[in-house]
């Protein structure tokens, strides 16, 4: 698991998600895990499936699993 706070009192967690292959794969897995109510920024990398999220406080893990879910994808966890 990685999550730290920053000093603008936002959280940031490092997601692994499986599956990602191209860029409209980090488009779509970033595009729902945004709509999260709290989150302020969202990186998917599909070369290495890591999903980097910034929001105002910690994400429920089964909130974020519901949006890759959504986007068609597998949340394998926290990297």
């Amino acid at each position: 698991m990685t999550a730290q706070s920053d000093t603008q009192g936002s959280v940031t967690a490092v997601y692994q998600v499986s599956g990602m292959s191209c860029g409209h794969c980090e488009g779509a897995v970033s595009a729902e895990i945004g709509e999260i109510p709290g989150v302020s920024s969202v990186k998917a990398v599909a070369s290495t499936g890591e999903v980097t999220v910034v929001s105002a406080a910690p994400l429920d893990e089964e909130t974020v699993r519901a949006a890759v879910d959504e986007a068609g994808f597998e949340l394998a966890g926290r990297a």
